[in-house]
């Protein structure tokens, strides 16, 4: 009978969607996805959750991709108007989760060139810590419904990257 409940759980995981998780040093990172992106995009972003499971602060300073340029931004409104910009690293304080999610902090991959993120797709990336170092993770594509979880969520323009 375990054998059979077993079984059933590993046919029946998959279908199910459960997130990616990495690890390195006292870092937890939680399910990597990048957004789909239309035919003509130039760049698409990128979002994780970075658990600091430790008594120390670290801080994610870069990422590596098979892209011309890979950037980290955050994301500020004003007047309704939303505008990203370049940070150097995102702090991950001890015992701190840190969640990058549209309309916020993102990893933005630029110079797609006419090949866009497709739903499915895999993409494969490097994440660099000051303190934990490198870390290789998979970017999953799936399209920003499944991403937030709403239909209702308001698509970044990433259209002058």
């Amino acid at each position: 009978m375990r054998t059979i409940s077993l079984l059933a759980t590993l046919l029946i995981a998959p279908s199910l969607g459960f997130a990616q998780e990495y690890k390195v040093g006292d870092l937890v990172v939680d399910q990597p996805v990048a957004k789909t992106t239309p035919a003509t995009a130039m760049a698409g972003a990128g979002y994780v959750s970075i658990m600091n499971m430790g008594d120390t602060a670290d801080r994610l300073i870069a990422v590596e991709a098979a892209f011309p340029r890979v950037m980290i931004h955050d994301t500020k409104v004003e007047n309704d108007v939303a505008t990203m910009f370049h940070v150097d690293a995102v702090e991950i304080g001890p015992g701190e989760t840190v969640s990058m999610m549209p309309g916020g902090k993102h990893i933005m991959f630029m110079g797609l060139d006419g090949d866009p993120f497709e739903e499915g797709e895999e993409i494969p990336a490097t994440l660099i810590f000051e303190n934990a170092g490198r870390l290789e993770v998979m970017f999953n594509v799936e399209t920003l419904e499944q991403i937030t979880g709403s239909a209702d969520a308001k698509e970044e323009d990433h259209s002058n990257h």
